[in-house]
């Protein structure tokens, strides 16, 4: 959690640039509601925009199991999305057929190592679409 925590100070002290392992890639931190506790849970994550969708995806990695952000939000899809300076509040969906087979397509394309993850794992890696509830700029 330190290590996270770290990633978020920092995030948050740069605009949304982190340094080391993260340096030039996007970020951004994704704030949900703790399914048990209630309470807000925030994490930062890899970020694309495929076909004008903000999207986030659940890969933990390729561990066994899908990361604790992904529960929470099927829990309660209400999010807040910090990208760089910008921080707007979303619904978190999960698409599924055909919709879900497009978009990974789309994510590994974009982000090889998503697929590197996959293989990993017998668990399908969940693509997450966070749809802004606010009009840009507003």
């Amino acid at each position: 959690m330190d290590f996270q925590r770290r990633i978020i100070e920092e995030f948050r002290e740069n605009g949304g640039k982190v340094g080391g392992m993260f340096q030039g890639a996007t970020l951004a931190l994704l704030t949900t509601t703790g399914a048990r506790s209630g309470r807000p849970r925030t994490v930062p994550l890899g970020y694309l925009e495929v076909g004008g969708q903000a999207v986030v995806v659940a890969s933990a990695m390729g561990a066994p199991r899908n990361p604790g952000w992904y529960h929470n939000i099927r829990h309660d899809p209400a999010v807040t999305v910090e990208l760089g300076p910008d921080t707007f509040r979303a619904t978190a969906t999960v698409p599924e057929g055909d919709e879900y087979e497009k978009l990974w397509a789309e994510v590994v394309a974009q982000a090889p190592g998503f697929a590197d993850y996959q293989a990993r794992t017998t668990r399908r890696i969940p693509v997450v679409v966070l749809h802004r509830l606010d009009p840009a700029g507003e």
